[in-house]
């Protein structure tokens, strides 16, 4: 498990770095690395992240709402890592308080940052925003954008310190450069694709390890009846 670990932090070290080559940095208008069809496309747009994207509030709920089964899995910032400990609810909501296969989340509280989800239909938690992303941006570019503005946000605003959390009014006045071109924009988002996809099989392989070792656990210690 920890040799595993070791080997998710290098790949999440290693986007990191392509994220500062390929988004502009404090104070520049185009990234370092530009791919050659695009580089005499002129500066990427200023924009803020509300004029790009709608971040659509979860739903917060009494603890006596919270069921340990029912209709509906309530997604929560802690079910991005593990999926063995949900909580459920029979509660009918608007559609905008679900989110489906593929929709794209941010976790502002915590270990806060965007996620795709995977898998079926749930209630998401208060603490997470629904992501959609505006015409004329692409959904997997976009969620690339956050990733590397939320570690900009960090530095910015923690002065080296993990946030507890982060403000619907700060993340949507955030300013960040975007490529005019969705094609330059899909390029991108391809390019970091392969990446995500090795990084989440070997977050799920962690989380299958740990699966097997709570396991072992239980069958090679007694039960206190």
């Amino acid at each position: 498990i920890t040799a595993e670990s070791k080997k998710l932090e290098a790949l999440k070290e290693h986007k990191k770095g392509l994220l500062q080559n390929l988004f502009p940095q404090e104070g520049e208008t185009v990234p370092k690395l530009r791919f050659k069809e695009f580089e005499n496309s002129g500066e990427w747009e200023k924009k803020k992240l509300g004029e790009i994207a709608e971040f659509i509030n979860g739903r917060a709920y009494k603890q006596e709402e919270l069921l340990t089964q029912g209709k509906y899995r309530v997604l929560r910032v802690g079910n991005f890592f593990t999926n063995n400990e949900w909580y459920y609810s029979n509660i009918e909501l608007e559609e905008d308080k679900y989110c489906d296969n593929g929709d794209l989340l941010y976790a502002w509280s915590a270990s806060f940052g965007p996620r795709i989800w995977i898998g079926e239909k749930v209630i998401f938690h208060y603490h997470i925003w629904k992501v959609k992303n505006t015409p004329g941006i692409n959904k997997n570019f976009l969620f690339n954008l956050l990733d590397f503005e939320t570690e900009r946000m960090k530095s910015q605003m923690a002065n080296g310190f993990a946030l507890l959390h982060i403000t619907k009014d700060t993340i949507e006045n955030w300013e960040s450069h975007i490529p005019k071109s969705k094609i330059e924009q899909q390029k991108i988002a391809d390019c970091l694709s392969s990446l995500d996809d090795l990084i989440t099989a070997q977050t799920q392989k962690i989380a299958l390890l740990q699966q097997h070792k709570k396991g072992l656990l239980q069958g090679l210690f007694p039960n206190i009846n």
